[in-house]
């Protein structure tokens, strides 16, 4: 598990971004998958998300996940929900006790949020369409509604694809240049002609900067160059395998 100093010095709130390890699963999905839309053993994922709640030291709580569809939606959560009734949002916010509240990723960006002050948490993935899209402000916006403040709020940025490892194509800067020229910053030219290397995570780090929160932590890990440590999509493509693992980063008041 991997926790970043500036969520990690909150009192009464524990946070983690998952790794792969430390779970009971085997083969592509050995061994800590998280991800109930996987073709793993369901029992295996169970357990798996048992003991994630073991590591953040919530034991007794429930882990909320929600069925994420790369939009920019985000929803208060009250109480928990049955794993057939995850709603289809991105970011999840909370001031409640008794669940964690997390984000899926095998090469997106997961992040976590918490004003202490206000008890106010919040767990967003985000991906490009995601990120692009607003899920970032939208997460921080729905929990002022909930009384906290941008000034006091710590963000922390957890493991996902790297600028050294996502190339795209020639058509994929368009929308990031429309929606800003100043973020041709985050596009180096590929060894393919017209291809581009991505740095979604400066990308992302640029958007909760921009939102003037209190404090932003950057894990800089690459799921997908880091094969023992991380699950990732694209990896999993590039070796032409069935499916993929996932992994995840929760977050909980205690």
């Amino acid at each position: 598990m991997i926790t970043l100093p500036s969520l990690a010095a909150l009192p009464d709130i524990r946070h983690g971004f998952m790794t792969r390890h430390g779970g009971v699963s085997g083969g592509i999905y050995a061994s800590l998958n998280c991800g109930l839309g996987s073709d793993d053993d369901r029992d295996s994922v169970i357990e798996n998300r048992r003991r994630v709640l073991q590591q953040l030291g919530v034991p007794n709580a429930a882990l909320m996940t929600a069925y994420q569809v790369h939009s920019p939606d985000v929803l208060v959560v009250d109480a928990p929900w049955r794993d057939g009734e995850r709603p289809k949002v991105d970011g999840l916010v909370t001031t409640r006790t008794g669940f964690a509240i997390a984000a899926s990723s095998a090469d997106c960006v997961p992040v976590l949020f918490a004003d202490p002050e206000a008890r106010v948490i919040g767990a967003a993935h985000a991906g490009w369409r995601g990120a692009i899209g607003g899920v970032l402000p939208a997460t921080v916006k729905q929990m002022c509604a909930l009384g906290a403040k941008p000034a006091r709020i710590r963000a922390g940025i957890g493991p996902c694809i790297g600028p050294a490892s996502y190339e795209v194509g020639p058509e994929f800067p368009a929308p990031f240049l429309a929606q800003d020229a100043g973020n041709a910053r985050f596009f180096r030219p590929a060894k393919r002609e017209g291809h581009y290397m991505f740095d979604l995570e400066s990308y992302v780090a640029a958007q909760l900067t921009g939102l003037r929160l209190g404090a932003v932590d950057v894990a800089h890990r690459d799921t997908c160059a880091e094969a023992e440590t991380f699950f990732s999509y694209r990896r999993s493509v590039f070796h032409k395998e069935p499916d993929y693992g996932r992994h995840v980063s929760a977050i909980a008041l205690t």
